[in-house]
C-alpha cells in the first residue's frame, strides 16, 4: 500500500513538473525572441537607447500579460470541459446504466481480461458511483483531474518566463546610450541564450539538443534581422 502511495505520489509531482517546464519554455520562447526583435527593429530607426528600453519594457508589459492571459484562459477551459464530461458521464451512469456497463465490460475486454473477470470487475466498480465515473473518465475519455489552481499557476508561470526572456535582449541597452553598440552586445548575449533555451528544450521535448538550439537560435536571430531590416528599409525612405 505504501509503494502504490509513493508511485501516485512520484507521477504526480513528475506531472506537475512537467506542466510547469511547459509554460516556462512557451513563455521563454516568444520572451527572448519577440523583445529581440522589437530591439532590433528599432536600433535601425533610432539612435537613442532611452526610446528603446522605454518601449521595450512596455511591450514586455504587455507581451507578459497577454501571454499569461492565454496560459489562464487555456487553463479555465480545460477545467471546463473537464467539468462537462464530468456532469455528463454522471447523466450517462444514471439514466443509461446499461449502456455505461457495456463499455466498461468492454474496456476490460481490451486488456485481456476474461468474460467473467468481466463481469466480477465491473460489478464493482459499478457499485459506487463517484469511482465508477472517475475509472470512466480517465480510461473511457483518457482525462485526467485537472489541478484546479492550474489557471492561475500557468499565467503566472508563463508571465515571469516571458519577463525573464525579454530583459536579456533589452539589458544592455540599459547601460549603453548608443543604440547601435547595444545591439551588437544584445545579438551576441540573446543569440547564446537562445541557443542555451534550445539546447535544454529540445532535451526535455527528446529532440536532437545540438539540431534544436541552433533552430531556436535562428529563429530569433532571422526575426531581429527582418526586423532591422525593415527599419532600415524605411528609414531610408
Amino acid at each position: 500500500m505504501d509503494t502504490h502511495l509513493h508511485h501516485d505520489t512520484h507521477i504526480e509531482s513528475h506531472l506537475k513538473s512537467s506542466e510547469m517546464l511547459t509554460d516556462i519554455v512557451i513563455g521563454m520562447s516568444d520572451g527572448l525572441t519577440v523583445p529581440f526583435a522589437l530591439a532590433a527593429g528599432l536600433s535601425g530607426a533610432v539612435s537613442s537607447s532611452t526610446i528603446i528600453v522605454i518601449a521595450g519594457i512596455a511591450e514586455i508589459c504587455a507581451g507578459s500579460i497577454a501571454m499569461g492571459l492565454g496560459g489562464y484562459l487555456a487553463g479555465k477551459t480545460e477545467q471546463d470541459h473537464y467539468s462537462s464530461e464530468v456532469k455528463r458521464e454522471y447523466d450517462e451512469v444514471e439514466n443509461k446504466r446499461h449502456l455505461e456497463i457495456e463499455e466498461t465490460k468492454e474496456f476490460f475486454a481490451n486488456i485481456g481480461l476474461s468474460p467473467a473477470l468481466q463481469n466480477q470487475a465491473t460489478e464493482e466498480i459499478a457499485q459506487d458511483k463517484d469511482r465508477w465515473v472517475d475509472f470512466m473518465m480517465k480510461y473511457e475519455l483518457g482525462l485526467e483531474k485537472p489541478d484546479p489552481k492550474r489557471a492561475t499557476k500557468s499565467a503566472l508561470n508563463i508571465g515571469l518566463a516571458y519577463i525573464a526572456g525579454g530583459i536579456i535582449p533589452l539589458s544592455p541597452y540599459f547601460f549603453v546610450t548608443d543604440s547601435t553598440e547595444a545591439l551588437k552586445i544584445s545579438v551576441v548575449a540573446t543569440l547564446i541564450c537562445l541557443f542555451i533555451f534550445g539546447y535544454f528544450k529540445s532535451k526535455i521535448t527528446g529532440v536532437n539538443p545540438l539540431m534544436g538550439a541552433v533552430k531556436v537560435m535562428l529563429i530569433g536571430a532571422v526575426a531581429a534581422a527582418a526586423a532591422f531590416g525593415v527599419a532600415k528599409l524605411f528609414e531610408g525612405h
